[in-house]
């Protein structure tokens, strides 16, 4: 009776520690990865924001012109390009399509509008290069007219992380992708805290005044007698990003921008602000971004949380199984 229990715990043991194994360094990288349809919706708000925006006057061409204490809404639908030839049920990578548009809440103005594709690593959620589909696609607000950048095979259009951070996020500095500079700016550990009860992790972004883009813009926009004036673009960010580290899903957004327009003769904060306020993903966007990362997060415990479990119960009854074993041979000798 002895002799068979030590062998029982030796098998329970073994098959705990091993199936531990199994969990974690086999099924957790197969089944941790990003879905190539994701199908989500986000909503960010703001008000008192002063803009740019283009107005129809007596029936003719729309002008330019800069409104205050606006209330903005910016609406992003990301989906999945299933028709993608990467994109194969077992693939490391996924292509993503991001749609955003900006408006203005009275009047339904619209201030910006984009669509892009990407291409992502599945695993760490990093933007990478083989996929043919890469492109990024603007539409002008001053005449609805689009453009259309296509991405260059080999050659990342979108580098660093876009959409989410990694699983089993670390609290340590990551690549995050501003389109308003167009190169991934680091996105630092800055605390954790709890939304709605789940306990998530802060990172900030900063990106300094800096020169994007030259334009010929009407001389009453910047004050300026001239009939046209050639002027910078001015570009600077304040990015909070809200992290649920075990699934590295993007639970809360808020970003501060400022855009201004200078004359060769002006310094920061001497020009035209043609953007100037604060936008974030509102209640709804949350509770919802809430709900999924609990769902997930509970998914992911059976390959992070559960091998633990079992490699401690595995170790106990491995080292019973031995000690009995062990006591079972100095008794017969």
């Amino acid at each position: 009776m002895r002799r068979g229990l030590t062998f029982v715990l030796l098998g329970l043991g073994v098959f705990g520690i091993a199936t531990g194994l199994l969990l974690r360094f086999y099924a957790y990288p197969a089944l941790a990865k990003i879905p190539h349809s994701p199908d989500t919706t986000a909503v960010a708000q703001g008000s008192g924001i002063t803009a740019l925006v283009y107005v129809e006057k007596g029936g003719g061409p729309t002008a330019p012109e800069i409104r205050r204490n606006l209330s903005l809404t910016s609406s992003t639908y990301v989906s999945g390009d299933l028709r993608a030839p990467e994109v194969q049920a077992d693939s490391g990578v996924t292509a993503w399509v991001e749609a955003t548009r900006i408006t203005e809440d009275k009047d339904r103005l619209t201030l910006s509008a984009s669509v892009r594709e990407l291409c992502l690593d599945r695993f760490t959620a990093e933007a990478v290069a083989p996929c043919t589909t890469q492109y990024l696609q603007k539409v002008k607000p001053e005449n609805g007219k689009d453009t259309k950048i296509p991405g260059t095979r080999g050659q990342v259009q979108f580098p660093g992380l876009n959409f989410k951070f990694p699983f089993q996020t670390e609290k340590r500095t990551y690549p995050w992708y501003d389109s308003g500079v167009g190169k991934p700016v680091d996105a630092k550990f800055d605390g954790e805290e709890k939304l709605q009860g789940l306990s998530v992790y802060r990172f900030k972004q900063s990106v300094p005044p800096t020169d994007v883009d030259g334009r010929d813009v009407p001389g009453s926009l910047v004050d300026k007698p001239e009939p046209t004036v050639s002027v910078r673009l001015y570009y600077q960010a304040e990015k909070t990003l809200w992290i649920e580290p075990d699934t590295g899903a993007l639970i809360k957004v808020r970003q501060s921008v400022k855009q201004e327009l200078r004359t060769s003769d002006q310094n920061a904060g001497q020009g035209t602000a043609v953007f100037d306020g604060t936008l974030e993903l509102n209640k709804k966007t949350v509770d919802a971004n809430v709900r999924v990362a609990e769902d997930n997060k509970s998914k992911l415990w059976l390959l992070t949380g559960l091998p633990v479990i079992l490699w401690i119960a595995g170790g106990v009854l491995l080292a019973v199984g031995i000690v009995l074993l062990l006591a079972g041979r100095r008794r017969t000798a």
